[in-house]
């Protein structure tokens, strides 16, 4: 009886390492793959960070006041920081030279409504009548017409949307909310703004409804601790 041919070892190993080899291949192939498939990132957003951009959007609701409104002017103008301030229509109505030098030095003014209602119990003429009125004395004070609108009290349904949207407004809110409306002290508002702000960051503070002493107290080492940080400050991108 013939005993089996025993092929040479080096002849019976040929195989198996071009099958390790095509493994080692198809892996080194999936693990690219995986680098390369990263979670889509929004151009504008991508654009940014392609060029170093930290942008903070610093947003100024319920003016103007005489007494504050110039204060955090004042502020802005120092840091070299501009911000979009929205407005309510029967404080510029009151105080239109405010509404016109927050303008003139180069902020955005937007639309908060007539008189401060929450926009989601009203009529569609009563919804109407507080952001056209508003859009009125503001375009009387500065020559623009507000492209955006935020709600008070950030109240937001599908009618509010559709409203805002019907009178050609973009519906703008924020990210970083330090809750200066409640007086929680200077140090509590610069740590919740400075604790939270991130590229993008859309920061919501108050000029006006009330004192707002504490605000413009916080706002000089936010401005500075954030322009250390690298970031710069811009308007809220409304027409």
């Amino acid at each position: 009886m013939t005993s089996p041919r025993v092929a040479p070892t080096g002849a019976a190993d040929r195989p198996r390492r071009r099958r390790a080899a095509r493994l080692a291949i198809g892996a080194l192939v999936a693990a690219t793959t995986a680098v390369v498939a990263l979670p889509a990132v929004p151009a504008q957003a991508a654009g940014n960070r392609a060029a170093g951009s930290r942008t903070v959007y610093l947003t100024f609701d319920d003016g103007p006041s005489p007494r504050y409104t110039p204060q955090v002017l004042a502020l802005l103008a120092q840091y070299g920081a501009r911000a979009t301030f929205f407005e309510i229509g029967q404080n510029v109505a009151a105080y239109p030279a405010v509404t016109r030098r927050v303008h003139d030095q180069g902020h955005s003014v937007q639309n908060h409504s007539w008189s401060h209602p929450d926009l989601r119990s009203l009529s569609k003429s009563a919804f109407d009548s507080q952001v056209s009125a508003t859009d009125a004395r503001i375009r009387a004070s500065t020559g623009t017409t507000p492209s955006c609108l935020r709600p008070p009290y950030g109240a937001v349904n599908s009618a509010v949307r559709s409203g805002a949207a019907r009178l050609g407004k973009t519906v703008q809110l924020w990210s970083v909310d330090p809750q200066d409306w409640a007086r929680p002290g200077r140090a509590a508002i610069e740590r919740r703004v400075l604790d939270r702000v991130t590229p993008g960051a859309v920061v919501l503070m108050h000029d006006g409804g009330g004192d707002r002493s504490q605000t413009v107290a916080a706002l000089s080492n936010i401005l500075r601790t954030l322009k250390a940080r690298g970031y710069t400050f811009a308007p809220l991108p409304c027409r």
